[in-house]
């Protein structure tokens, strides 16, 4: 089922993910809903806050393709390395991109949806998804990491988006 997006200015998006204890069948609904929330958002990654539920849940899939899909629990970035500038959205904040420097590879230890605990190592667009995903989860957004003279730009924005969450 396709779950509405939390959109910026509402206050759910800043809370802090809770851990998942048991992967359950509430659990499995809830990646099956984030998969097709993200697939009919033509997004590349998605977290549960994002739908409203604070768990540390995450979907992601750069190429569209099923055997890309990746659904975790819990995942922790571990190292990262390299840096590199890439333009970023973010379903939550529609209309907006801005250039971003970020790790350019990461590994990353997290729990399978089939419940097998895995470490992966990623790079590019999976790398930047897993940090943006995860950032979700600590009630951080792509936005606050934006350098001070490009928020300027980009206020007036935001400003829009969280007008319209207020009505």
């Amino acid at each position: 089922m396709v779950r509405k997006i939390v959109i910026y200015g509402e206050p759910d998006l800043r809370d802090i993910s809770e851990e998942v204890k048991n992967i359950t069948g509430k659990v499995q609904k809830i990646f099956d809903d984030m998969i097709d929330t993200m697939y009919s958002n033509s997004g590349v990654g998605l977290s549960a806050i994002q739908i409203g539920i604070p768990l540390r849940m995450l979907v992601i899939n750069s190429t569209g393709e099923k055997k890309d899909l990746i659904c975790m629990l819990n995942p922790v970035i571990l190292s990262f390395s390299g840096s590199v500038v890439f333009r970023e959205g973010c379903l939550s904040i529609p209309g907006v991109f801005e250039k971003l420097k970020r790790p350019e590879r990461v590994v990353v230890e997290g729990i399978l949806r089939s419940g097998k605990k895995v470490r992966m190592e990623a790079d590019g667009i999976v790398a930047r998804a897993f940090q943006h995903e995860i950032d979700h989860m600590d009630g951080k957004l792509f936005v606050d990491f934006v350098p001070v003279y490009r928020k300027i730009f980009i206020f007036p924005k935001l400003y829009r988006i969280k007008k319209k969450q207020i009505k």
